[in-house]
């Protein structure tokens, strides 16, 4: 059997994808107790399984180092596309919003809006479908400071339970769209361990099915 390589996105979404896999069989305890250690080598099957950024985990299919990634959506979405998106694995799951403070009329007048966002493909596309012209402003932190102090009217950004916006006086205006995590497949890897790679889907789709 071939041996594959799959990239697991740091943090929250790396439990939830160990949970899945230990579910279906393969052992994960490495991952479990990992220390500082980022490859983990598992005999059966064969996987070596590394952890890293989310959007390294996409950098990592698209050139082969990895055969499958599993990163969430939000990263799909602000990314490129020579991959293939396979699996749903409803864990992870939130949505992307745009929110602003609770007077703002976002989509009233005429004067130039201001839009912060660590997402600034998805909010241009967004603004772009309601056929508004918008100044997309990249925020690496935590973007809901900038509608608080001025910088942007609104924001666009990922919204678990609502918490954070709301402690800081901000409303969530729309719902853009439901998010959660994914795998995806190198193109290549998919013809090359063909075998191995429809095996493994196989097996989580079960899984999540029969949840």
């Amino acid at each position: 059997m071939k041996n594959v390589k799959i990239a697991l996105t740091k943090g929250r979404l790396e439990k939830g994808a160990v949970q899945i896999f230990e579910d279906t069989g393969i052992d994960c305890s490495q991952l479990k107790d990992k220390g500082r250690k980022l490859v983990f080598h598992i005999d059966e099957p064969s996987i070596d399984f590394f952890l890293a950024k989310a959007s390294d985990v996409v950098t990592y299919v698209e050139h082969g180092v990895a055969d499958i990634g599993i990163v969430g959506k939000d990263t799909l979405m602000e990314s490129g596309k020579n991959y293939y998106e396979v699996l749903d694995l409803k864990m992870g799951r939130c949505k992307f919003i745009v929110a602003s403070k609770k007077d703002t009329d976002l989509y009233g007048g005429y004067n130039h809006k201001k839009i912060a966002t660590k997402y600034p493909e998805v909010a241009r596309k967004y603004f772009r479908s309601k056929g508004m012209d918008v100044e997309i402003i990249k925020i690496e932190g935590s973007v809901e400071l900038a509608p608080i102090l001025g910088l942007a009217d609104a924001i666009v950004d990922i919204m678990e339970t609502g918490t954070t916006l709301r402690e800081n006086g901000l409303v969530v205006l729309e719902e853009i769209c439901d998010l959660s995590a994914r795998m995806i497949v190198n193109v290549a890897s998919l013809k090359l361990k063909k075998e191995e790679i429809e095996g493994l889907i196989n097996r989580i789709q079960e899984y999540l099915y029969s949840k």
